[in-house]
C-alpha cells in the first residue's frame, strides 16, 4: 500500500489576480508551499514541471537543480514532497507531473480523497457494527 500526503487548507481565493499568485494560491490550498519555505523552493519546482509538462518534457533532479537555482538536495525534498501529495511521478530517473494540465490534475486528487473517503466510511462502518453503535 502506498500513502499519500494530502493537506487542504481552505483559503479565500484571490481576487483579480495574476497567474503566480493563483499558482500560490492554488499550491497553498493543498498544503505545498509552506511560509517556512522562505525561498519559495517548492513553488519553483512546481512551476518549472509545470512549464516543462507544457513542452511534454520528463526532467531529472539535476536539469530541475540547474533550472530553478537550487541544490539537488533540495530539489529532491520538494521532489518527495510532490509525489507524497500525488501531483509528481518518477519514472526511472526523470520527474513529471501527474497529468498535463493543472485542472486534470485536481480532478486525480479529487478521485483520490473520494476513494479514502470511501475506505474511512468502510472502516467506520465496521467499527460501529462492531462496537454496536
Amino acid at each position: 500500500m502506498r500513502f499519500r500526503r494530502i493537506t487542504f487548507v481552505q483559503a479565500p481565493v484571490p481576487r483579480r489576480a495574476t497567474v503566480n499568485e493563483q499558482l500560490q494560491w492554488l499550491g497553498g490550498s493543498i498544503g505545498l508551499f509552506n511560509p517556512r519555505d522562505k525561498d519559495r523552493s517548492c513553488f519553483r519546482i512546481f512551476v518549472t514541471l509545470l512549464k516543462n509538462a507544457k513542452q511534454k518534457r520528463d526532467v531529472s533532479s539535476d536539469e530541475l537543480a540547474g533550472m530553478t537555482g537550487l541544490t539537488r538536495g533540495t530539489v529532491v525534498h520538494h521532489l518527495n514532497t510532490l509525489m507524497s501529495a500525488g501531483l509528481v511521478e518518477k519514472y526511472k530517473t526523470k520527474y513529471v507531473l501527474r497529468v498535463d494540465t493543472l485542472e486534470s490534475l485536481m480532478e486525480k486528487l479529487e478521485q483520490d480523497m473520494q476513494a479514502t473517503l470511501k475506505s474511512l466510511r468502510d472502516v467506520a462502518g465496521d467499527i460501529d457494527e462492531k462496537l454496536g453503535l
